[in-house]
């Protein structure tokens, strides 16, 4: 409660008898924005009970363990001699500490008085009732106090954000700690939501979860703000270290897909936007996918935690690195000089990495499937060993291989489709072999191209067939049946049979 006392003063006055004390150091930190400031003495370890504003001439009468506040009738400074009578009555009293107001100056006697009475002496700028109020809270320790503290770490949190720096992250999550008097950190947690209070984001990905070393009242209050504050400046970070290379990354899919005739131009745009095209490249394709059900795919907020995953892993690396999301897949492309030994192998290396901390980010069913291209030199080259790539997953993929790390055999059937991929008009002439498929709509034409993939790879074996695609001999008989009429031709003329299986393999990684 306030009663009055003295012609210049208030003085707060609480139930020492219900209530704890707290620690004159806490008191001091917590209050770094009244300007409070250690003159003389160790804060450590002493006790402060209560709080209370009095004028120079009651100091006498202050509660013993009270944190005093020295008022003067004016706003002159006190003097010397008024401060040396302040330090006598507040050691008489037993007081915790003085706070003098305002910027004040000790002198040798008063330090010396200081410290044979065990005295703390503060100064602090703010307005006496101001200071009494804040500290009132913190001594009661109830849901004024927690609210206090609270508000004071969002403020020296804002306030480390505005600051800027080179490691943002860090400013802020100390400010936070120092505010609050409790240690907060980042914890990376698998599974959490961005829809969870204490989530740490990177626009909708979460990196992790704000944590701190005990929970109390002010920590629950004030642990969202912070999480909210540091996920900004995440995604600020983000943007700052990784959104020239995810813009390059767009470049990179255009490049992959577009016609032979814009490779040139392309190439131009992507040196221009700081893409090495000079370099050699070697590309790994990923694909995610749940056994037993390829229809189904990642959404897309996790394609985009998958990418961030990615480029977090290989940002301190030497080589250069970029990833790309297509659809739902994944394309990880390092580049290094040419002739640079071992460069698919590091590769290989990183990937694995990946899919494992991957395995963290998705559900256990998931599998990814990798393939991974030869080192080619050049734009051209980029591509070359993109195409590769993704022939070697979707190889994996159509053959029932899911979660395998596939490389490209660049001497067998692989590198004769990459030359037909490269040709626009091969890929019309192998499509219109397949057309008749297509009339039965997208979802039915992808199941029939892969069915009969399937068969004509296993040359004409319903069992192998069957066994790649986990169905019954009889289901892919009915299969092959019903694609055989619907394409008119004889699948058993070689001519023909060489026809479709080229076709069919085109057509899996083609695109569209």
């Amino acid at each position: 409660m306030w009663r009055e006392t003295g012609e210049y003063g208030q003085t707060v006055l609480m139930d020492q008898l219900t209530r704890d004390s707290v620690d004159l150091r806490d008191v001091v930190e917590q209050a770094d924005r009244f300007g409070a400031r250690v003159l003389t003495g160790d804060a450590e370890g002493v006790e402060v009970l209560g709080v209370e504003m009095l004028a120079l001439d009651d100091i006498a009468r202050a509660a013993p363990g009270s944190l005093v506040i020295a008022t003067l009738p004016t706003n002159d400074a006190p003097r010397a001699y008024q401060i040396d009578i302040a330090v006598r009555r507040a050691i008489s009293a037993r007081a915790a500490a003085l706070v003098l107001m305002n910027d004040v100056t000790l002198s040798e006697t008063s330090r010396t008085l200081a410290h044979r009475g065990s005295l703390v002496v503060l100064a602090a700028d703010a307005a006496p009732s101001e200071l009494a109020v804040f500290v009132d809270r913190l001594v009661r320790r109830g849901a004024a106090g927690a609210l206090s503290r609270a508000e004071h770490a969002i403020e020296a949190v804002s306030r480390a954000a505005d600051a800027g720096g080179p490691d943002i992250r860090s400013a802020i999550l100390e400010a936070a700690s120092a505010a609050l008097g409790v240690g907060l950190r980042i914890e990376e947690v698998p599974g959490v939501r961005w829809t969870e209070a204490d989530a740490v984001c990177i626009g909708e990905v979460p990196i992790g979860r704000l944590v701190a070393e005990r929970d109390d009242p002010a920590v629950a209050i004030a642990r969202p703000v912070i999480a909210s504050v540091l996920s900004r400046a995440a995604s600020r970070e983000s943007q700052d270290r990784f959104g020239p290379v995810r813009s390059r990354a767009d470049l990179i899919v255009e490049l992959l897909f577009a016609e032979s005739s814009r490779i040139d131009g392309l190439a131009v745009d992507a040196a221009r936007a700081g893409l090495p095209v000079q370099l050699s490249h070697s590309v790994a394709w990923l694909t995610p996918r749940v056994p037993g059900e390829p229809a189904r795919r990642l959404p897309a907020s996790l394609v985009a935690a998958l990418e961030l995953r990615a480029l977090q892993l290989v940002d301190d690396r030497d080589e250069v690195w970029h990833v790309a999301a297509f659809h739902d897949d994944l394309l990880v492309v390092a580049s290094e000089e040419l002739g640079a030994p071992d460069h698919q192998r590091r590769l290989r290396d990183v990937v694995e990495r990946f899919v494992q901390q991957a395995a963290v980010l998705v559900d256990e069913e998931w599998t990814f499937t990798v393939g991974l291209g030869t080192p080619q030199g050049g734009a051209a080259g980029l591509r070359q060993s993109a195409t590769e790539a993704r022939i070697a997953a979707e190889s994996a993929v159509a053959a029932g291989r899911l979660g395998a790390v596939e490389s490209t055999d660049v001497t067998g059937l692989r590198r004769v489709l990459l030359d037909f991929y490269a040709s626009p008009l091969s890929r019309t002439l192998l499509d219109d072999v397949l057309s008749p498929l297509d009339a039965l709509g997208a979802e039915r034409a992808d199941t029939s191209v892969r069915t009969l993939l399937a068969y004509l790879s296993t040359r004409n074996s319903l069992v192998r067939a069957a066994e790649l695609l986990t169905l019954h001999p009889n289901a892919v008989n009915y299969r092959v049946r019903r694609i055989e009429q619907t394409l008119a031709l004889d699948l058993d003329d070689p001519d023909t049979h060489f026809a479709l299986e080229l076709a069919c393999r085109l057509r899996l990684v083609s695109p569209r």
